[in-house]
């Protein structure tokens, strides 16, 4: 079967087809992901990440640039920019040749925007922010023409060298495309293409006091760098006109094709950079790489598998309809790929004792454990088992139903790799509460296969209390309580409580050795992993990546 049989397939792949069997831009395919450097990426970019390095993957000879779009040095940072290199690396993707930053077309941006200022396209605007609101009209009204509209090439030539130069304020000017204030789309409106910034720049320095505009600067990118398909999310298709318009009114030789698709929105996510700003901010979380937020930084240090991650974006598909995806298909896919490659091993979460009173004093059992159930090359790992153990504290009961498959006082159940005890006594405080268990074991029934033939129907998992590592371990969940926390008046008032609950363990003597984002599956408790900032020598910290099942109902919306 030929490659082209076998990719995946969705509208845009289908336009591509089409160009490549027309000839259409030379039968090349050539793909940008094109951040701006102001902010972490979230699991919505990750989408795009898939769909446009993904295509440049599947396709012969296509090529997908990485291009800071950095045109704002107010808000951008190098930080950003290190950051989401590494996004892009760590979900498995390589860009073609070197990094590229729109700065690197700042002198050519410069000087389009003098081509349109000599052929009368483009003119230097001195009204202020509220007069330009004032002037553009609304949805229903349109706008009107600026007093400096009519300018003179001349003049409008000289005032923006003057503006390159330095010699005009903040504010007081700004370089507008003359298009028609009348037209019914608000983008195509006298549009603002360059303004004045006295700030330093993380690629340029100081060398510039004017900055080009996104809407300007994108497309013109893309042509330079002979972009064929410049995907966007919806919100730019009203922007798509003013793509074409600057691109047509240059002396550019090439045309990029602008595509819109759906952005990715995520059930009970925030994806919208001044709200999970202030949740870092406010300390609601711990930054930007807390488990709990949805950028690719915290999912990452949460445990989720670039793997799961694109097998995501695979599945959610590539539409023009805007819809919401469940949270529960997200966690699916961590689920599936953790079913299948997560070792098993054992951690105590609410640690009780437990004594087996006929065990010899003193003595400590190595005992094998497989690591997957499913998967024998993955081998066995040594389990020490002792007179004292610690086993979970839901796991006991002194009475229960028949429903109940766990220890309960005057029965059996069985320890998993290991033997069959059943609970004699119960050990408790001036409280009430239980504090050690005291039960038999049968020697003859170590292993699956019990050598009495008798049958056991609970089987719960275990430490030994002589020979363990204490762990902290991080139980997160969703950080919000509704299916969209960004319709929230207040985003404090839907934030989930128990979205962090911090436990004091007992994990298995081989997790010792864990490595940093090595996922596990605590057996019953779900998959977890090394912290890969808090965790250090001595120090063991372990975040639960995602449970077993899902276990939330239907949120609200």
């Amino acid at each position: 079967m030929s490659q082209a049989e076998t990719r995946p397939t969705n509208f845009i792949r289908q336009i591509i087809d089409e160009d490549i069997k027309t000839g259409k831009h030379g039968g090349r395919v050539h793909t940008r992901f094109p951040p701006e450097p102001n902010g972490y990426l979230h699991i919505g970019h990750a989408k795009s990440i898939c769909l446009n390095f993904g295509i440049a993957q599947d396709y012969d000879n296509a090529l997908c640039n990485l291009r800071f779009d950095d045109t704002n040095p107010l808000k951008e940072d190098i930080d950003y920019v290190n950051a989401i290199q590494r996004d892009v690396e760590w979900l498995g993707f390589n860009w073609h040749e070197a990094v590229r930053y729109s700065s690197d077309y700042f002198e050519q941006l410069y000087q389009f925007a003098v081509e349109l200022i000599e052929t009368g396209k483009a003119y230097v605007c001195e009204l202020s922010a509220d007069e330009t609101r004032e002037y553009r009209g609304t949805l229903t009204e349109p706008g009107k023409n600026s007093p400096y509209r009519d300018r003179s090439v001349e003049e409008n030539l000289d005032l923006f060298k003057r503006m390159r130069a330095g010699e005009f304020e903040e504010g007081s000017k700004m370089l507008r495309a003359k298009i028609d204030m009348a037209s019914p789309n608000m983008k195509m409106r006298d549009p603002v293409i360059y303004r004045i910034r006295f700030a330093h720049h993380h690629q340029t320095g100081d060398k510039w006091c004017i900055y080009p505009m996104y809407d300007f600067t994108h497309c013109i990118s893309d042509a330079i760098e002979g972009i064929t398909h410049s995907l966007c999310t919806l919100e730019f298709e009203d922007h798509r006109p003013l793509y074409d318009w600057v691109l047509d009114n240059i002396t550019t030789p090439y045309h990029p094709q602008q595509i819109e698709f759906s952005r990715l929105n995520l059930e009970s996510t925030l994806t919208s950079k001044r709200k999970l700003n202030a949740l870092v901010t406010e300390g609601v979380v711990s930054g930007w790489d807390d488990p709990r937020m949805p950028t690719i930084a915290g999912i990452r240090r949460r445990g989720y598998t670039p793997a799961a991650v694109v097998e995501f974006c695979k599945r959610i598909g590539v539409t023009k309809q805007e819809n919401t995806v469940e949270m529960a298909m997200l966690e699916a896919c961590i689920r599936e790929d953790f079913d299948a490659n997560a070792p098993r091993a054992m951690a105590v979460l609410e640690p009780l004792k437990l004594v087996i009173e006929n065990y010899p004093e003193g003595q400590i059992e190595t005992l094998a454990g497989s690591n997957h159930p499913k998967d024998e090359s993955m081998g066995k790992r040594e389990l020490p088992f002792s007179r004292e153990l610690y086993i979970d504290r839901d796991d006991f009961r002194e009475e229960a139903n028949k429903k109940y498959k766990r220890l309960v006082l005057g029965k059996e159940v069985r320890l998993r790799n290991a033997y069959v005890i059943k609970a004699e006594q119960v050990i408790k405080d001036e409280n009430g509460e239980i504090t050690e268990i005291r039960c038999s074991y049968d020697p003859d029934t170590l292993g699956k296969n019990p050598a009495d033939g008798r049958k056991v129907k609970g089987v719960i998992h275990w430490v030994s209390a002589a020979k363990n590592h204490l762990a902290e371990v991080r139980v997160y969940d969703r950080l919000f309580t509704v299916a969209n926390p960004g319709v929230a008046e207040d985003i404090h008032e839907v934030l989930n409580p128990e979205s962090l609950v911090v436990k004091q363990a007992v994990v298995e003597y081989s997790l010792g050795d864990a490595k940093p984002l090595q996922a596990y599956q605590f057996e019953r408790e779900g998959y977890f992993c090394l912290d890969s900032v808090d965790a250090s020598d001595g120090k063991l910290v372990f975040n639960r990546t995602v449970s077993l099942r899902d276990t939330w109902a239907k949120m609200a919306p």
